[in-house]
């Protein structure tokens, strides 16, 4: 299972990161979007 995950990881490196990128950028709107209205 480890070797398996390993090989996952090292086929799909610039995927993987993209999909942090992505989550990352979806938890900002997120968190921006739930302060927008103490902000207006």
């Amino acid at each position: 299972m480890l070797t398996d995950l390993k090989d996952v990881l090292t086929r799909c490196h610039a995927t993987l990161l993209q999909d942090a990128l992505g989550a990352a950028s979806l938890g900002v709107m997120l968190y921006v979007g739930l302060h927008l209205p103490v902000l207006v």
